[in-house]
């Protein structure tokens, strides 16, 4: 069991009903899983983040205190807090999502990240939750990227084309799996003059596409 995690919460926490239903994928039971558990920590982790960057950068604008916030509370920072509160061994998963490796997937683990956040909110109130992510986040927050740094990847990929006169991606859609309201999204970004094609894959059409950007990116730089 994750030191960290017993460290941060105590050993009597991660037995307590919260604990064990925040660590209970959907794919274990239809009703009582972290779904609407991963729904209140998203939000309690949208104020705290929110209300660190507007109390630390009191002279910073909007704009940038919103890319920074996008640049901690994504899928990509949740997962890789979780790996380091290793959640995943943690984890309560369905047969299926076992054998496929769901234990190591990002989007479970963020999830399962946010369901840990509210689960802290149920059982001790707000200030403990607070004090929790803030834990979490701390090296993050101190170590805050510039502004320019924080363009997304489909502006600054567009931006370096233009630049160079280079064809501007082109982004498409390759598959959408899952249900309605839990769908995989596969794009692609093809640059057709530097012969260059990669692909992303998220919950998101709009985070699928950035993938492949900041891929894309990475190829036109070298």
């Amino acid at each position: 069991m994750s030191k960290k995690l017993k460290t941060l919460l105590g050993s009597d926490f991660l037995q307590n009903q919260h604990f064990v239903l925040a660590m209970t994928h959907r794919s274990v039971s239809g009703k009582h899983n972290n779904e609407r558990m991963e729904f209140l920590g998203d939000s309690i982790l949208g104020v705290v983040i929110t209300e660190a960057l507007f109390d630390g950068l009191p002279s910073a604008p909007e704009g940038y205190l919103s890319r920074l916030r996008a640049s901690l509370v994504n899928e990509s920072v949740l997962a890789e807090i979780s790996l380091e509160l290793e959640l995943g061994d943690l984890l309560k998963l369905g047969s299926g999502e076992l054998k496929s490796g769901g234990f190591r997937r990002a989007s479970i683990l963020a999830d399962a990240l946010e369901a840990l956040i509210a689960a802290v909110f149920l059982e001790r109130g707000m200030e403990a939750a607070k004090q929790f992510i803030l834990s979490l986040f701390e090296q993050r927050l101190k170590e805050l990227p510039e502004e320019d740094e924080l363009k997304d990847p489909k502006s600054r990929l567009q931006e370096y084309l233009q630049s160079r006169g280079h064809d501007l991606p082109k982004y498409s859609l390759i598959s959408a799996t899952g249900d309605a309201h839990r769908q995989t999204f596969t794009t692609e970004c093809r640059i057709d003059s530097l012969n260059i094609i990669t692909q992303g894959v998220s919950t998101s059409r709009r985070k699928a596409e950035q993938q492949s950007a900041a891929k894309a990116y990475q190829q036109v730089i070298k």
